[in-house]
């Protein structure tokens, strides 16, 4: 059985258990705690020298990091449901607007790079805070031009994309930090739609076995 090295509240984790529910794919959750520093262990670090979450152990031992790499994998491995389009421009677009989040959003909000606003630089935890929801608004607007004009139940269909994953587990960010969201309705009709999966209840971070009380 496969292995997932992730945490409760870890988007990009979020990411991979939603892909890894939708295809039916049985996999084993082993917490890394972010928070207490547990992905600096010397042991975590032979599995993920980026010393972060999630990493994916297959069964044969290789290990897989970088959710975008591993959600590619899982694609691969299990064509259905396909989280890409097979014509090549819908594919480039969906991909273009799961960029927006993975790329544009994430890596200026990741907790490493927070801390060390926080820590090198003086940023209060309001700082913090603000620089966050900046981002994802910024992030938000993007992805809400890259969408079709005709509304489908999810970003470019009426099934979830690797867009959606990625949203999907954006939004929990925005809801978690105070994100206004009021000029963002299209993307909460999305986020609603995914909820009513059981493949997106699973993978919530409330719903994981290291979930905080």
């Amino acid at each position: 059985m496969m292995v997932l090295y992730s945490y409760w509240r870890s988007t990009t984790s979020y990411r991979v258990r939603i892909a890894l529910n939708l295809k039916g794919l049985a996999y084993e959750t082993r917490s890394v705690d972010l928070v207490a520093g547990a992905q600096h262990a010397p042991e975590f670090a032979a599995l993920n020298p980026s010393q972060g979450v999630p990493a994916l152990a297959l069964e044969d031992g290789s290990v897989l990091t970088q959710s975008m790499a591993i959600l590619d994998y899982l694609d691969a491995l299990a064509p259905e449901p396909a989280l890409l389009p097979a014509d090549p421009l819908m594919r480039a677009r969906v991909l273009a607007a799961a960029h927006v989040i993975a790329l544009d959003i994430h890596p200026v909000n990741n907790l490493k790079i927070v801390g060390r606003l926080k820590g090198e630089h003086g940023a209060s935890d309001e700082d913090g805070v603000a620089w966050m929801q900046h981002w994802m608004c910024e992030g938000f607007r993007a992805y809400t031009r890259l969408l079709p004009y005709e509304a489908h139940r999810f970003s470019f269909g009426d099934t979830p994309l690797l867009c959606d994953l990625c949203l999907v587990a954006q939004l929990y960010n925005a809801h978690r930090w105070g994100v206004d969201m009021s000029e963002f309705s299209r993307l909460l009709e999305i986020e609603a739609e995914a909820m009513k999966l059981d493949a997106f209840q699973r993978a919530k971070p409330e719903a994981q076995p290291d979930a905080s009380s």
